[in-house]
């Protein structure tokens, strides 16, 4: 039976973990491959890693470091950062990782998501939609980015959605830029649109700062994948570093709760 996932979001930078605010002011909080065992201790439903530097540096994806991450990872297992081409991610998929994520490339070209899930199968194939609401006096709605937030595109982020669901996309992750390490909750207006117009799988990042805000998401999206940074290797209000996760009864007790409500 499906059921909701809670995946914690792994930002790679110069080779460290890292986490972010408002995609900026990278900290580092420790090492990747660390970080992995202790997930794997805490049987994490899935892990979601993402180099922020390789699509702005147009650098090939770090093949080394993936296949220490999948050779450790115990769960099942998403890579993401400077896919470009199906033969990258065919490479990636041979290292033992489960599903590849793209986010400048796919929003530039849908059509690669085609080449890509017919090389590897649509279910092993990601979309991340980078959004913020626009800003100025007379704006609305919200914009897509990419390149750790530094180009923004002209496509209505619901539009661009669906048409990379229909290019390929076996799963869309919805990012917000605004709440980024802000630990105040996910914006859920956003999440629930994505949710009503998707027919694949939906994941939303950005902005949780509880176990209740993932609780909130699941209540109004039912069956998604609740993806958090900070909650996950933050703890308490100085935002000391300690990788959690939440044990398997919190788990249940939240997915059985939210969606009962």
């Amino acid at each position: 039976m499906l059921r909701p996932r809670i995946i914690p979001c792994l930002l790679i930078h110069k080779g460290g973990l890292v986490k972010t605010q408002g995609f900026k002011s990278p900290k580092y909080v420790g090492d990747p491959i660390n970080a992995v065992k202790i997930f794997n201790e805490k049987e994490a439903d899935e892990l979601v890693v993402l180099d922020i530097d390789a699509s702005v540096n147009k650098a090939e994806p770090d093949y080394a470091l993936i296949a220490k991450l999948a050779a450790e990872c115990r769960m099942p297992l998403c890579y993401g950062g400077g896919i470009t081409t199906a033969e990258q991610a065919s490479r990636i998929i041979d290292l033992g990782v489960e599903k590849i994520s793209i986010s400048a490339a796919a929003v530039t070209n849908p059509g690669l998501l085609t080449t890509i899930a017919n090389a590897i199968g649509r279910q092993s194939v990601v979309a991340v939609l980078d959004v913020r609401k626009k800003t100025g006096l007379f704006a609305k709605g919200y914009e897509v980015c990419t390149h750790n937030a530094k180009v923004v595109h002209k496509q209505d982020p619901l539009s661009l959605a669906k048409a990379l669901e229909d290019a390929g996309a076996g799963e869309i992750v919805v990012n917000s830029i605004d709440r980024d390490g802000e630990m105040k909750g996910y914006d859920l207006d956003v999440a629930l649109k994505m949710r009503n117009i998707l027919r694949v799988p939906l994941t939303v990042l950005g902005g949780a700062g509880s176990l209740d805000d993932m609780g909130g998401l699941i209540k109004q999206c039912g069956i998604v994948g609740a993806a958090a940074g900070s909650l996950f290797v933050f703890k308490g209000p100085y935002r000391a570093v300690l990788i959690n996760y939440p044990t398997a009864q919190q788990k249940d007790a939240l997915c059985t709760a939210a969606l009962s409500r």
